[in-house]
């Protein structure tokens, strides 16, 4: 019945004259001219900050020389991706970026739903918002700024740590920023402090959409409120994590900067757990003037991070049609 009535549909507007066709999307679009003058200046930034940029992976295949400018310096072909394996630092950016990512993807939506569960069952909702304002306001803290209140702690002469903890604890002074056994830990707890209240307010947010009649029945069956955590919560926050997880799939290949060297102030007697691709790039542009093999490791996490979002929505599609991204 469906099809037919499309299909009826199609002739009616098969038959409709071109010119009151053009006429009347003409008219949508004026309607809606103020809706299109408000999406501009963000389409316009896309195509600036995006997509013109795109035009300089050229670089990954050419040896710069500034004289010639970018256009008509020589093709080198792989060569730069070949000396970007070729060195053992990239070897160790490589699997820091992709391990850290790793452990933040799948400890992050964890303690998130944690936190935003417990939120939700605070009954005065004063003291939720009090502690659901505490949780986010890292998030607006710049890594440059967190790494200051890092110092503060960690500092070898009067960090907090070195001049009050360990002394009481018994233990000697610790030369934090010279020591990178210490820094997996460290990493992974600044990157905790601030993305997990970001994540908490996300859940909250789509816990408080849920359906409370669904709860009422619940409740109304006998099941305890551990019981519909477990049974109705739980899984009715499962396609917004799978879209969360599935985006963090895509930048698995990037890092925030400025947690992995503005934090460990890009101590070079830290490399070994805090050199990621980015900071390799930062570091090859920087002390070799290399741009052709920081374009070329920049070109390779783009297409890693686009194939890799690209099989993880599969894999999503294949698992539940819902949780797919696109």
């Amino acid at each position: 019945m469906a099809k037919a009535s499309a299909t009826i549909a199609a002739r009616e507007r098969a038959h409709i004259p071109h010119r009151v066709r053009t006429a009347t999307r003409r008219g949508a679009f004026l309607r809606a001219r103020y809706l299109y003058l408000m999406l501009l200046p963000g389409l316009l930034y896309l195509l600036i900050m995006n997509y013109l940029p795109m035009f300089g992976t050229i670089i990954s295949f050419k040896r710069i020389d500034y004289a010639l400018g970018i256009f008509r310096s020589p093709w080198i072909g792989l060569k730069n991706f070949e000396y970007l394996f070729a060195t053992g630092d990239s070897w160790v950016a490589i699997r820091n970026t992709f391990a850290y990512n790793l452990v933040f993807i799948v400890t992050g939506p964890i303690v998130s739903i944690t936190i935003a569960i417990m939120l939700n069952e605070i009954l005065n909702r004063r003291v939720a918002k009090i502690y659901q304002t505490m949780l986010i306001m890292p998030h607006f803290v710049s890594f440059v700024v967190a790494s200051y209140l890092l110092y503060a702690f960690l500092a070898t002469n009067n960090g907090y740590f070195n001049t009050t903890i360990m002394p009481f604890l018994g233990m000697q002074p610790v030369r934090w920023y010279l020591e990178p056994q210490h820094w997996p830990v460290l990493l992974f707890l600044v990157n905790g402090w601030k993305t997990w209240g970001f994540g908490t307010v996300i859940y909250l947010a789509t816990m408080s959409g849920l359906d409370q009649e669904i709860f009422e029945a619940a409740t109304i069956d006998g099941a305890s409120r551990w019981v519909q955590i477990r049974r109705i919560i739980i899984p009715l926050l499962l396609p917004i994590v799978m879209l969360l997880v599935t985006l963090s799939l895509g930048r698995i290949f990037y890092s925030d900067f400025g947690l992995f060297y503005q934090v460990p102030r890009g101590s070079g007697s830290l490399v070994q757990t805090t050199q990621t691709l980015d900071t390799y790039v930062y570091r090859a542009l920087i002390q070799m003037s290399d741009v052709g093999m920081s374009s070329a490791a920049a070109f390779l996490q783009s297409v890693v991070g686009f194939v890799t979002i690209l099989v993880a929505n599969l894999l999503m599609r294949r698992l539940k049609p819902e949780w797919a991204v696109f």
